[in-house]
């Protein structure tokens, strides 16, 4: 399995995901290569597909598997009604159990 986390450096959000996605991968033993991946400019958001930071992918699905609408500003997630910047280690798990069976 390969994850990928995208960001950029001035958005205070990507450390707590990584935290977040580590600590999934560790305490479910899933074995995964993460990639860090710093979108330094707007102008690569089309060319990484980079929906804001932080966004996670999952063997090249987004973590909400969107598609299309790129955007270089910091990300929210809805989850269970609220609104977040940084996605749980719950919803992370959630996704990667749906994506790499799916």
């Amino acid at each position: 399995m390969k994850i990928e986390l995208l960001y950029f450096e001035n958005c205070p959000l990507y450390k707590q995901a990584l935290e977040n996605l580590r600590a999934v991968l560790a305490e479910n033993h899933i074995d995964a290569e993460v990639e860090l991946v710093n979108v330094d400019s707007p102008e690569k958001t089309d060319t990484l597909g980079f929906y804001g930071s932080p966004s996670i992918r999952i063997n090249g699905i987004d973590l909400e598997e969107k598609d299309g609408d790129y955007t270089y500003a910091c990300r929210m997630y809805t989850i269970n009604d609220q609104t977040t910047g940084v996605p749980t280690e719950g919803y992370i798990l959630e996704r990667i159990i749906a994506l790499s069976v799916g």
